[in-house]
């Protein structure tokens, strides 16, 4: 039923799966050697069609300055985090609390109220597109950051609370039995008995949150334009020009985009895979 630890097979087999591994990491991380070997390269390489080839010269230090010092990357960057950063606090805080009402409490529309939370996530969001844009336009929140916050917070509040109520549902229930017993206020029960054990699943969710926004490239372009309002994935398009694309200035804006979520992962592994087996075995 499940598959022999690779420690359990024979000797050939593990010497197999040894020599494969690292071919397979490498094909997996090529695109990626690829974007950081073009952030590198000088424009010169690219107008002789040197793609793939040794970098005729090294401009990290050109390349990556001019990013920084001589476009609006520094201003997407601050976009992306003016767009993420709330998104993130007002999408947790809106599903640990509609996560506990609907894990705790037993009343008639429980399922109907949580599968219509959850439905939004079966809608393909290609087909929302013209909607969500024409109700940012008439409230006048097209172009804006704050149009982009609220709109995540509201697609993103489904998946977290799907994650927040499974995860509230496992938790020990005579716990909040006994708080209620000692007279305890229900929102005191959600703030000082609920809150401190959902630490792991509010660390994991908020790693998977900050990525989806901070990658977000759709929406990033279907709500915002200009510099003063897009975040740093619509930002890189900055560098094409009407005729030609500067790849090396892309590519080293694409490896600075990808940098704050990277570290937000390593910041936060530990609480991150904690959050994600918790209750995983008995």
């Amino acid at each position: 039923m499940f598959p022999t630890p690779i420690q359990k097979t024979s000797r050939s087999w593990q010497i197999t799966y040894q020599a494969l591994l690292p071919l397979a990491l490498i094909m997996w991380l090529l695109p990626l050697i690829a974007v950081m070997l073009f952030s590198i390269k000088p424009d010169s390489d690219f107008t002789q069609g040197n793609y793939w080839g040794i970098p005729g010269d090294i401009r990290f230090l050109e390349n990556y300055g001019r990013v920084f010092f001589e476009s609006d990357m520094p201003r997407y960057l601050f976009n992306s985090l003016l767009i993420t950063i709330p998104t993130v606090i007002g999408t947790i805080a809106l599903s640990c609390m509609t996560g506990f009402a609907l894990g705790i409490y037993r009343f008639n529309g429980n399922l109907l109220i949580f599968f219509m939370f959850i439905a939004g996530n079966f809608v393909p969001f290609q087909i929302l597109m013209v909607p969500v844009r024409d109700l940012t336009i008439d409230m006048n929140l097209y172009d804006t950051k704050t149009g982009l916050v609220l709109f995540h917070i509201a697609f993103q509040t489904g998946f977290c609370t799907l994650f927040m109520r499974n995860f509230i549902r496992a938790l020990p229930f005579p716990l909040i039995e006994a708080a209620r017993v000692e007279g305890v206020a229900e929102w005191r029960i959600f703030w000082y008995v609920v809150l401190p054990l959902m630490k792991p699943a509010i660390a994991a969710l908020a790693v998977l949150i900050f990525t989806f926004i901070w990658n977000d490239y759709f929406w990033a372009i279907v709500l915002t334009q200009g510099p003063d309002s897009q975040p740093v994935t619509a930002g890189i398009t900055s560098f094409n020009a009407q005729y030609r694309a500067a790849y090396h200035l892309m590519s080293a804006g694409s490896i600075v985009a990808a940098l704050p979520p990277v570290l937000m992962f390593f910041l936060m592994q530990r609480h991150f895979i904690a959050g994600l087996t918790l209750g995983a075995v008995k």
